[in-house]
C-alpha cells in the first residue's frame, strides 16, 4: 500500500485527491495538511511514500514545507501540486529537491500512476514538462560542465537516458540489463553527485552535454552488455 499525505490550503481539493488516490486501491492517504507546518508535522509522523504538497498554503508555505522535511528526511518523495501559475516558487521547490509536479487539474488516472512513479524514486513527469524543467534550470548557468569522470561508463549510459527522460524499465530494455541493476546505478550515480533525485539527475546529464537539447543522447549508449553492468 502507498501512504501518501496531501497539502492543500482548499478542503475540496484535499478531498477530490484523497478520493482519486483512494479509488485507485493500493493507496492510503495517512494524512491531510491545511498548511506547511503542518504537513512537516506529518511527515515526521508518519514516513509516508510520498508527500503531495500545495506551494500557496498559510503559516509555512510549501517551498519552505519541502525544504524542512528534506533537510530531516532527505529520501522523502515530495511532488508538487501546481496550476503553472507559480513557476517562480515552482522551480525553486524542485531545485530544493522537490521529485517533480503535477497540475491539479491532471486527469485522475494520470495523477494515481505518477503517485505510483514518484513512490519508486521515478519522477512523475511527461517527456515535454521534463523539457520545460531541464531548460529552466540550464538558463540560470549555461557554462558546460566537463564529462563526470567518477561515473563507470554503464553509469554514463544511464545517466544519458534518465536526461532523455526514460523511466528505469525503459532504460533497463534500452541496456538489456535488469530493472533491479537500473536502481542500483541510478542510485550510485545520485550519490556519486551529490544529487537528491532523478530530476536533478536529468538536468546534469544535459549540463555535462550527454544529451543536446532535442533531448537526444550525445553519443548513443550501446545496447549490448559491458564490463560497467
Amino acid at each position: 500500500m502507498i501512504r501518501v499525505v496531501v497539502a492543500d490550503d482548499q478542503a475540496l481539493v484535499r478531498a477530490g485527491v484523497r478520493m482519486m488516490l483512494e479509488a485507485a486501491g493500493d493507496m492510503e492517504v495517512c494524512g491531510e495538511a491545511a498548511d506547511g507546518a503542518e504537513a512537516v508535522r506529518l511527515a515526521e509522523r508518519h514516513h509516508p511514500d510520498v508527500v503531495l504538497m500545495d506551494l500557496r498554503m498559510p503559516r509555512v508555505d510549501g517551498l519552505e514545507a519541502t525544504r524542512r522535511i528534506l533537510a530531516a528526511r532527505p529520501s522523502a518523495r515530495i511532488v508538487v501540486l501546481t496550476t503553472f501559475s507559480e513557476d517562480e516558487d515552482l522551480y525553486a521547490a524542485l531545485g530544493a529537491g522537490a521529485l517533480g509536479f503535477l497540475v491539479k487539474d491532471d486527469p485522475p488516472a494520470h495523477m494515481v500512476e505518477a503517485v505510483r512513479r514518484a513512490a519508486v524514486g521515478e519522477p512523475p513527469l511527461a517527456p515535454s514538462v521534463l523539457r520545460r524543467v531541464v531548460e529552466r534550470a540550464l538558463a540560470a548557468e549555461r557554462q558546460a560542465l566537463p564529462p563526470p569522470a567518477a561515473l563507470t561508463e554503464r553509469e554514463s549510459q544511464v545517466l544519458t537516458l534518465i536526461g532523455v527522460g526514460l523511466s528505469n524499465a525503459e532504460i533497463a530494455g534500452r541496456l538489456h540489463v535488469g530493472v533491479t541493476t537500473v536502481k542500483s546505478h541510478v542510485a550510485a550515480i545520485t550519490e556519486k553527485l551529490g544529487l537528491r533525485n532523478r530530476t536533478q539527475a536529468a538536468v546534469m546529464a544535459h549540463r555535462f552535454g550527454l544529451v543536446d537539447a532535442a533531448f537526444t543522447p550525445v553519443a548513443p549508449p550501446r545496447n549490448a552488455r559491458d564490463t560497467g553492468m
